[in-house]
């Protein structure tokens, strides 16, 4: 059984992120992934005006005259959702950390497939796969992946995002709107993603920190890797090292958007500091156009 505190906050992002998909996002999400993909139906007989690469070889060898699939749109999407539950996402210099921000997030979406009766799953991963709540339908479903996101806790420490996305395909046999949520600071995930984005249409949605861009002027201070646990001390008054810094954040921010448009994956940018709702409406306008 649940404490009364949980089931409260449980019961405060239902009635929030339900008004904000009702308000503002679930006619943007029908629109851009409803009907994005068909699924095979049935063979029939051969008609003058079939196109020539629908027809059946196999069927048609075997009945000894033409046969073509018929397909239909996809009616029912299957939506997963990949919550980086790392020790980085235990961070956060302003309303809240980055972790609850992903887990409202990911309530968002998941209300927003209820709404439009697709199946949402979800794999919670670190270093490793920490849980994965099998794609189903029905609000007492969406409750637990709310659930499990707000509260779950992890074992590991670090990212493997790679890791992450390899147990996506081994899972899920079925082509998948799939919702990667992280700062995405890991490596070594170009060649998944890619391959992940050819079977499923696959969207970054990075959580960041407006203090991971910038330091402000603070004198001496120690600071600690959370997932690596590595201490170090710098001094955040030389003009020099917090230009070094917005430098190094600035270059990983690029790498980062290199990656996504290279292998042709569509990404939003969201903040501890900021509403995430434009972004959601630019990014779903911005698809809206190019389909």
């Amino acid at each position: 059984m649940l404490p009364k505190e949980v089931l409260r906050k449980i019961r405060r992002i239902e009635i929030t992120t339900s008004r904000l998909v009702t308000d503002f996002l679930s006619g943007q999400y029908e629109s851009v992934f409803k009907g994005r993909g068909i699924e095979f139906d049935e063979v029939r007989e051969y008609q003058p005006g079939d196109e020539i690469r629908t027809i059946d070889w196999n069927v048609t060898a075997r009945m000894g005259h033409p046969f073509v699939k018929k397909f239909v749109e996809e009616r029912q999407l299957t939506v997963m959702i990949l919550l980086d539950a790392s020790s980085s996402s235990s961070f956060g210099t302003t309303k809240r950390y980055k972790k609850e921000l992903a887990a409202e997030v990911s309530a968002v979406l998941a209300f927003a497939a209820i709404q439009n009766n697709d199946r949402i799953g979800l794999i919670i991963f670190t270093d490793r796969i920490e849980k994965f709540v099998p794609p189903r339908k029905g609000l007492h479903h969406v409750l637990r992946v709310v659930r499990e996101a707000l509260y779950f806790t992890p074992k590991g420490k670090g990212t493997d995002i790679a890791g992450a996305l390899r147990y996506l395909d081994n899972v899920i046999a079925r082509r998948a709107v799939t919702f990667i949520i992280s700062d995405f600071f890991a490596k070594d995930f170009k060649k998944p993603l890619s391959i992940a984005n050819k079977r499923h249409d696959v969207v970054a949605i990075t959580i960041a920190d407006p203090r991971e861009a910038e330091l402000p002027s603070a004198g001496i201070v120690e600071l600690v890797d959370a997932e690596t646990g590595r201490a170090f001390t710098i001094d955040t008054s030389s003009e020099k090292v917090r230009a070094r810094y917005v430098k190094k954040a600035s270059e990983m921010h690029k790498e980062r958007d290199e990656i996504f448009g290279s292998v042709g994956v569509d990404h939003i940018d969201i903040s501890t500091d900021k509403s995430y709702i434009e972004a959601f409406i630019k990014f779903f306008k911005m698809r809206k156009r190019r389909i």
